[in-house]
């Protein structure tokens, strides 16, 4: 075949395409090109389905197939364990698969066996009736069978399996076994043993010399595992006795001649035998002192060593750092041998421990929360290394849903020593939430808003939120579902609708009506980073302006559609999201206006909020806030500007900060702001039936320009600022707050508040 080629070269063209086409006819090879598959037949198959078969392969009809998808197929068959053989031809544009099929189990039985019950080995081995046969699984069963007799200590057994053909297919599997002889354990001798003899070396180990009398026992017998547990009991034996160098240096199993029993000889080196030295405690742990350790030493110089003495001394310190607060440290000896004196120094020293992997999480104490919903908030899963600080993370999460008045998460020992179990402890508290809030202001009077929120909705962790704003001046609805994890993944997803009509006759001379809704997706990029995303669609009418209203307001009279996206990224490694502490929070947020609808502009805000713990509950808290819109080859209409004053600029008004007709003192809102806040929250607790907070603040800040212009607009962008005091009661009935501010620094037309008050309660 070699030469080939080159012999072709001396016969004419003509010729040469003869003989390559009379070879290819001879010899049909699917493999030479692609080609279309017209059908796949399946021949050989009794007992599985041709379709099934066919999934197997992943060949569709009326597609290309080339030589890997063959060889795709072909693998995928094979890997299936029902097939001993498998061959590919092709008729035409057929595909032709002939099949071998393995044949089934009928029964799996066992001769010979005496020592070792059908059961015991049935429960060892893995085939079963009804099971697909293969050569490969009777040779890993047969393999199993004889470790099981070794492990006995009958290593002269031999296993021979059987296979007995039936009908359709079908084999019965028959291990015929040969038990052989026990082999048992003639003798045990140790070499280089000088302080303690044989025979008190035989009684700490487990393996023992066979004798006619110990027919209830099998420790009389060879097994390798046992000894090699043998090794270690010596070892601890000579540890406790201050044999602190002590090694086994072999142990040896020799088969005697008759093969029925073996001889076990020890090699060991006893080493120097020592005492106790000094002894300190050396801790890398700031909140794990030496000083509060020492009295956990159970060793006293001048005493033999003790291997059991260091061991407990070890568990003490453990048990100590655990109740400080570190479920797993490493507490490691550092010995010192002084080979003169025969004496150990002895360090322990105390650092972070190995990793200890989750067994298992636990949830109990939720009655109406699904298991699901809090397992969900855990940053660790079955499996993963265990890591104190992911596990403080996952309880603030899930007390940060809200759903539970207490959380506690404790750890204890799993089934291996690397491995612990986490049980999450929760009390569920009220969900549902009826807030009422109130306010006073020197031109609006007294105003109130209803608001009823579920939470966790059929303990699913969904949210449903009805709010209604009602006031002399403006009646609101919204209404909102959100679903925490959408698609069952961490993806925030969630929708909603809102009416809302507002009298802004003395803010600004006009009436509103807002009606839309809106489509959320949120998800997590991190721990701490978060982007959320978002379409809005909403109808807005500005009417019933006044004759007398500013001009730049009656320009403003209609109905617009406003269709935009936005979309929110914020960092927030605050401690608590309901009442942070300590950390600091960044949001970014941008709308863009002009998909559709009649309103073309761009928004962005940015915010910054830190807080600072100073001590026995005083925190200070520091907020930064910006905010600018322009529009899009059209001037920004009067509802889409920022406004400035109440809640944002305490001291101040809602809208009395800013761009304003100074003929009419109509607010005309502005493009851009800033607004600073500096203040200081501290315990009133009188008693903890009476949970009092107060506060001092200052707030600064300013709103400014619009896209008209008029000598009759008053416009600065010079800081207002005020300074308050505030007061909270977490009261039964729900939280109760209190704002007292009064503005230093203001314009003439700007228009001041100097009380607000807020309440609400839970259901």
């Amino acid at each position: 075949m070699t030469n080939y080629p080159n012999n072709l070269k001396n016969i004419s063209p003509l010729i040469a395409l003869l003989i390559i086409f009379a070879i290819c006819l001879i010899y049909p090879n699917p493999l030479i090109a692609n080609w279309s598959v017209k059908d796949v037949v399946i021949k050989g198959n009794e007992r599985i389905e041709a379709d099934t078969i066919k999934a197997y392969m992943a060949i569709e009809t009326g597609r290309m197939i080339t030589p890997e998808s063959l060889n795709r197929a072909l693998k995928e068959l094979f890997a299936t364990g029902l097939f001993a053989d498998i061959t590919i031809s092709h008729k035409d544009l057929d595909l032709i698969v002939n099949v071998v099929e393995n044949p089934i189990i009928n029964r799996v039985a066992f001769e010979g066996n005496q020592r070792i019950e059908d059961d015991q080995l049935s429960t060892e081995i893995q085939l079963r009736p009804r099971v697909v046969y293969t050569r490969t699984r009777v040779q890993d069963d047969t393999q199993r069978i004889l470790d099981l007799y070794r492990g006995s200590g009958r290593f002269g057994a031999t296993v021979e399996p059987k296979v007995i053909k039936l009908s359709q297919n079908r084999v019965d599997l028959v291990f015929e076994i040969d038990e052989g002889p026990s082999t048992g354990i003639r003798s045990i001798n140790f070499i280089g043993n000088k302080r303690f003899s044989d025979s008190a070396l035989r009684d700490e180990i487990v393996t023992k010399e066979s004798a006619w009398y110990k027919f209830f026992t099998s420790t009389d017998t060879y097994d390798p595992d046992r000894l090699t547990f043998d090794r270690e009991l010596l070892r601890k034996f000579y540890l406790r006795n201050g044999f602190a160098d002590f090694r086994v240096l072999s142990s040896v199993a020799e088969l005697a001649s008759d093969k029925e029993s073996f001889f076990i000889t020890f090699s060991i080196d006893e080493g120097k035998r020592y005492k106790f030295g000094s002894v300190k405690i050396s801790s890398n742990l700031s909140d794990l002192k030496e000083d509060a350790l020492d009295s956990l030493i159970k060793t006293e110089r001048g005493q033999w060593y003790d291997s059991d003495k260091v061991e407990k001394t070890i568990q003490e310190i453990t048990n100590a750092a655990g109740d400080s607060g570190y479920a797993f440290v490493d507490v490691r000896p550092e010995i010192v041998r002084d080979g003169e004196s025969l004496t150990i120094d002895i360090v322990y020293s105390i650092n972070e421990g190995p990793k200890v992997y989750i067994q298992r999480i636990d949830v109990v104490g939720n009655m109406r929360t699904l298991d699901r919903v809090v397992r969900r908030e855990f940053k660790l899963v079955e499996g993963d290394a265990f890591n104190a600080a992911k596990i403080r993370k996952s309880k603030q999460s899930i007390q940060n849903l809200g759903y539970f008045s207490k959380v506690d998460v404790e750890n204890s020992q799993g089934n291996r020593a690397d491995q612990s179990i986490l049980t999450v402890s929760v009390e569920e508290q009220s969900t549902g939430e009826l807030s009422f809030g109130a306010g006073v202001s020197s031109n609006e009077g007294l105003l109130g808003d209803i608001g009823i929120v579920e939470r966790n909705l059929l303990g699913r962790g969904q949210i449903l939120r009805l709010n209604t704003t009602l006031s002399t001046k403006s009646q609101e609805i919204d209404l909102s579902f959100t679903e925490p994890y959408f698609l069952g993944r961490n993806l925030l997803g969630g929708i909603d609708f809102f009416r809302k009509t507002s009298d802004q006759q003395d803010i600004s001379s006009y009436d509103e009506k807002n009606l839309g809704g809106k489509i959320r997706i949120g998800y997590s990029l991190s721990d701490e980073f978060r982007h959320n995303v978002r379409y809005t669609l909403r109808r807005d009418e500005i009417k019933n302006i006044e004759t007398n209203a500013s001009r730049f307001i009656r320009d403003q009279e209609g109905t617009r559609t406003t269709s935009s996206i936005g979309h929110t990224l914020s960092y927030d490694i605050r401690d608590s999201k309901r009442e942070p502490t300590e950390g600091y929070i960044v949001r970014f947020n941008q709308e863009l206006a002009g998909i559709g609808g009649s309103v073309k502009h761009l928004k962005q805000t940015i915010d910054y909020s830190y807080h600072y713990p100073l001590g026995g509950g005083w925190v200070a808290n520091a907020q930064v806030r910006n905010g600018h819109i322009v529009g899009l080859n059209q001037d920004v209409r009067i509802n889409n500007r920022f406004l400035l004053g109440g809640g944002s600029l305490r001291g101040f008004e809602p809208g009395g900060v800013g761009p304003r007709d100074l003929s009419t003192q109509d607010s005309l809102g502005g493009n851009f702001f800033y607004t600073g806040t500096a203040e200081l929250s501290f315990p009133l607790e009188i008693s903890k039936q009476f949970p009092l907070s107060g506060s001092f603040f200052s707030d600064v800040g300013a709103l400014t320009t619009i896209d008209e212009s008029g000598s009759g607009i008053g416009d600065s962008g010079d800081p207002r600022m005020s300074i308050g005091v505030g007061f909270g009661y977490r009261s039964p009935l729900g939280p109760i707050r209190l704002d007292f501010a009064s503005a230093l620094m203001k314009k003439n037309y700007d228009r001041t508040e100097g009380f607000r008050f807020s309440f609400g309660t839970r259901f």
